[in-house]
């Protein structure tokens, strides 16, 4: 038993090393954007122009979503307590889910306004447009590249719904810059808010993988990496394992997996062998190193169970 307590000692270190790199990583990230931010508000209200204007809010939002991320991994690092048993992990996922339904909202306000402009694109200052929108577009790319660099982008959804964020501004201000090469060269005003709606079908794209992502953990399926059919299948494959109900896996946070699970075992066999090498088997085959296993023999009868 010695043995597993040191796995799980060794397993939260490697968390807390992710979690701080994630947290430098979207320090960096709002400190860049903020600046970035004031920047533009500033620039608009000196040049008079509404897409740096409304680009600086865009940069609001991102600086909210960074933040928001930023707080859900303190959160998350917060200890358990008696009535909160899992401590503050899903502060995780809920920051994501918000910062995806944010996006979509976001996105779906650019159609709105874009479409509006479709009749009578309003003429633009596009030089200095242009000049702003790519001081965002390389503070942008920082971001994003702070982000990957320190963070867990891959597998911490939290992280990479900032990430989208960041990522969609980005998108967004090579669109501006896009448009404000067709407008000096051509005269196309309308190039403005078409290119606005092809970023938003983009951001939308991500969004709605977010929200899925999201929502799927917070109904508590189960992860997306395994299949609750193999490790059924590897399971009963341990020699003395006669049946096993009442699987769930599901996730806690990213990176964070649990199980529970009944395993029935011959009448002539101690459970505690069988219940180390299921351990075992579960934390080498499917980096699952939060389980909950009871065995029972054929002497254990249960109602019929709901779930």
């Amino acid at each position: 038993m010695h043995h597993h307590n040191h796995q799980h000692g060794h397993d939260h270190s490697h968390h807390d090393h992710a979690r701080s790199g994630n947290k430098k990583g979207l320090a960096i990230a709002l400190i860049i954007t903020l600046g970035i931010m004031i920047l533009e508000f500033v620039g608009g209200l000196l040049t008079n122009s509404l897409a740096l204007l409304s680009d600086s809010g865009h940069m609001l939002s991102d600086a909210s979503a960074l933040l928001l991320s930023l707080v859900a991994l303190w959160f998350a690092a917060r200890p358990s307590s008696p009535n909160k048993t899992y401590g503050f992990y899903r502060f995780e996922i809920l920051a994501a889910l918000l910062n995806g339904v944010a996006l979509f909202v976001i996105a779906g306000f650019i159609v709105w306004e874009a479409i509006q402009r479709f009749d009578d694109p309003p003429a633009v200052a596009s030089g200095s447009m242009m000049l702003i929108a790519a001081i965002g577009l390389l503070a942008n790319l920082l971001s994003a590249w702070f982000l990957m660099r320190m963070g867990d982008v891959k597998n911490n959804v939290n992280l990479r719904s900032a990430y989208l964020h960041v990522i969609g501004d980005a998108l967004g201000s090579v669109g501006a810059i896009v448009a404000g090469i067709l407008m000096i060269t051509f005269g196309w005003y309308i190039a403005d808010p078409m290119i606005s709606i092809l970023v938003s079908i983009l951001i939308l794209k991500s969004a709605w993988r977010i929200i899925q992502n999201t929502v799927h953990i917070l109904m508590e399926g189960a992860p997306a990496a395994i299949n609750p059919d193999e490790v059924t299948k590897s399971l009963l494959s341990i020699p003395g394992v006669t049946g096993i109900h009442d699987l769930h896996i599901w996730t806690i946070t990213s990176n964070f997996d649990s199980l529970s699970c009944h395993l029935v075992v011959k009448d002539d066999v101690t459970g505690f062998e069988i219940l180390q090498q299921a351990i075992d088997l579960l934390e080498s085959r499917f980096h699952i190193e939060h389980s909950t296993i009871q065995i029972e023999n054929s002497a254990i009868t249960h109602k019929e169970n709901k779930v």
